[in-house]
């Protein structure tokens, strides 16, 4: 359904430190520098779309979406884990209930949320098998 998501940040090379980690533990290359002007952006690419993190073009600070949420799939709960822990290591900040279990309408789904350096929130997300 996407093609990219692409989000902004104040501080790029504190958010490429903190995504390059976040997105090593799904086997994720570091970002590749692409200018935009004086700061420029880093893309993270995989077969499947593309994830990128920029300073705003307008030159206006960075805010994160209260009440967004971007979702990252995870192969277990240990992926999640340690994408928390990578994030959390790197200038993140947990929020929400810690990583763990939760029952809901969709089945038993292993969640960890956590806030980038900018306050823009994840959740790494392993669905299990019925």
């Amino acid at each position: 359904m996407f093609s990219h998501v692409i989000l902004g940040v104040n501080d790029l090379e504190a958010s490429r430190k903190f995504y390059d980690a976040l997105l090593g533990t799904l086997e994720i290359k570091p970002g590749v520098h692409n200018h935009n002007g004086v700061a420029g952006r880093y893309f993270y690419r995989t077969s499947t779309g593309t994830f990128g993190i920029t300073t705003p073009i307008n030159g206006e600070p960075a805010t994160h979406g209260n009440g967004s949420t971007i979702g990252f799939t995870m192969q277990s709960p240990e992926q999640a884990d340690a994408f928390h822990a990578a994030g959390v290591a790197n200038g993140g900040t947990t929020c929400e209930d810690p990583p763990g279990w939760r029952d809901g309408s969709v089945g038993k789904l292993y969640l960890a949320y956590l806030r980038d350096p900018s306050g823009n929130k994840l959740c790494a997300l392993f669905r299990q098998a019925k």
